[in-house]
């Protein structure tokens, strides 16, 4: 835990001493979203057009979605909002693609994508599974890896058993490109399985030094009165980004009192640093 702060603190300096001069103008950072849009429940047509359109005003480069599903009646649900933003999208997920009823997870980007890979989560039998694409941002490539861990509250050691088959695989597939790490993990921010992920700094909270793992919440208090807890995550491997901006997002409902879904979005905006820039 004391190696995520401290990775933290050091990302937060990092990015302030980057900062462009005053009255510079910027270009926009590389833009992330993070989003578990609850599969088909709660009235999926009522919510597709808030999911779009609070995603379409975030302009957001890379959009890592959770809880995707496809049946012989409903249309991929990623496939559904990739069309609607101009996106490419990636599906993935542990039921084959002969299957009529798939579930899973999924990446939608307007980048150029060079490559794309996916991988089954142990244990196994839970059906989880993690998603890579290696996108180009400026010329630079960036490799983004997305998912989303067991969930019962009792999870704990699975979701750390995930976590470690995660990390061996990020290692594994990468190069010199810098790393995000994004999903709906079922831990609380801070949680000691999220150490699994050593060397990545949970980009909220090196933004919001002050934020604790319950306060923001990205769990939609409509849907869970007595449960909080930010524990849908960005994570930028640690001295590879400078912090621009990271906040709650897709988080109003319409005048009808339609949410969007039973979870909040994060968004974060970061520059990656040239590869083989002093960390």
């Amino acid at each position: 835990m004391r190696l995520l702060l401290a990775a933290a603190c050091a990302l937060l300096l990092a990015a302030c001493a980057g900062a462009p001069a005053r009255g510079a103008a910027a270009a926009p950072g590389l833009r992330v979203v993070t989003l578990n849009i609850y599969h088909d429940r709660a009235d999926w047509p009522a919510r597709l057009p808030l999911i779009v359109a609070q995603l379409r005003a975030l302009d957001a480069d890379v959009i890592a979605l959770q809880e995707v599903l496809q049946t012989e009646t409903l249309p991929n649900q990623a496939e559904t909002l990739a069309a609607a933003l101009g996106h490419s999208v990636q599906f993935v997920s542990v039921d084959g693609e002969d299957r009529a009823r798939r579930y899973g997870n999924a990446l939608l980007t307007r980048l150029p994508v060079q490559a794309r890979d996916w991988t089954r989560l142990a244990p196994y039998e839970d059906g989880r599974s993690m998603g890579r694409a290696r996108v180009v941002f400026r010329g630079q490539p960036v490799e983004v890896f997305f998912t989303h861990l067991h969930s019962a509250q009792n999870g704990a050691t699975v979701r750390r058993r995930q976590l470690e088959d995660a990390a061996d695989w990020i290692a594994r597939s990468t190069g010199d490109a810098p790393i995000l790490v994004m999903g709906d993990f079922n831990a609380r921010a801070g949680a000691a399985e999220l150490e699994s992920l050593a060397g990545f700094v949970d980009v909220y909270q090196a933004h919001h030094p002050d934020a604790g793992p319950t306060t923001p919440t990205t769990l939609n208090p409509h849907f869970f009165p007595d449960l909080r807890g930010r524990i849908d995550l960005v994570f930028a491997e640690a001295g590879r980004f400078d912090v621009r901006d990271a906040r709650i997002v897709v988080d109003t409902p319409d005048a009808a009192g339609t949410w969007p879904s039973d979870h909040f979005g994060v968004y974060v905006e970061v520059t990656p640093r040239p590869v083989g820039a002093s960390r």
